[in-house]
């Protein structure tokens, strides 16, 4: 039996291995929206002494199998934190690095044999698309228009984003739809309730999925680091002490029986 052998018994046995443990975690709530912050790729390279960026590509292999792992349970939603607004006041040396990263990790997205394809994912870009470079977001776009048309779940790729900048925008686009609808009293005040929470949640850039059940940081790290702030009122924060690269399919599960664990508190949370 050779090593290529060896290695399709080892993947079947594993992937069986995990539909066991799918259908021991269905018998209670499943979440439906999982967002991740992957933290820890830099100190990653420098712990095993890797060449800048290196630590971000094996980080990038541990979101596929996060990915693959999410959509085999059916999570319905799974939202990650690729790059901050705040990453750009890094050298420019790495951020062009982790730009030229990213171009060729979304053009890989769209490929016909792609994880996103094969479970039939629409792929989202959130954030302050403007501030990328050109080849980046152009590649975002092939990608959420190469994808358009998927249905069965949806991947949410926060980049150049934050959470400050994400209410910003949505209270800048509710003035702007709004103008015409503010009206002025005779005592020279304006109008009350022009604008509602509705309205700016409508326009949010994270509107095409609901708020997460759970949120897991890497590295552990307990800050939301401009996160998801406006959506994650109510959701589980999950901390792993583990670096992003080093996350591994225990580390979902463990997240979920948590999840589960509390989640009757978490509904009495959204109920007050």
């Amino acid at each position: 039996m050779d090593i290529k052998q060896r290695t399709q018994i080892y993947n079947n046995l594993c992937s069986f291995a995990r539909k066991c443990i799918y259908s021991i975690l269905s018998v209670a709530t499943l979440p439906n929206h999982i967002a991740f912050i992957m933290d820890g790729n830099r100190r990653y390279s420098k712990q095993h002494n890797l060449v800048d960026g290196e630590g971000h590509k094996v980080g990038y292999s541990s979101l596929m199998s996060m990915l693959r792992y999410c959509y085999e349970l059916g999570v319905k939603y799974v939202t990650v934190y690729a790059f901050s607004i705040e990453n750009f006041k890094r050298s420019p040396e790495e951020v062009r690095s982790l730009m030229d990263l990213m171009e060729e990790k979304i053009e890989g997205l769209i490929k016909e044999e792609s994880l996103v394809n094969q479970y039939g994912v629409r792929v989202h870009f959130a954030g302050n698309l403007k501030l990328l470079s050109k080849p980046v977001r152009l590649a975002a776009e092939r990608a959420m228009k190469a994808t358009a048309k998927n249905s069965k779940a949806v991947l949410t790729i926060c980049i150049a984003y934050t959470s400050t900048d994400e209410i910003l925008h949505a209270v800048e686009e509710c003035c702007e739809e709004k103008r015409d609808d503010v009206k002025v009293s005779n005592d020279g005040k304006y109008e009350k309730d022009v604008i509602n929470v509705v309205d700016i949640e409508r326009h949010m850039y994270m509107a095409v999925a609901p708020d997460p059940d759970i949120i897991i940081r890497t590295s552990g790290e307990t800050r939301l680091s401009n996160f998801l702030l406006w959506q994650s009122s109510n959701c589980l924060l999950c901390t792993q002490s583990v670096l992003w690269p080093e996350i591994g399919f225990r580390h979902l599960v463990r997240a979920i029986l948590e999840f589960q664990h509390k989640l009757y508190y978490l509904n009495k949370q959204k109920q007050t």
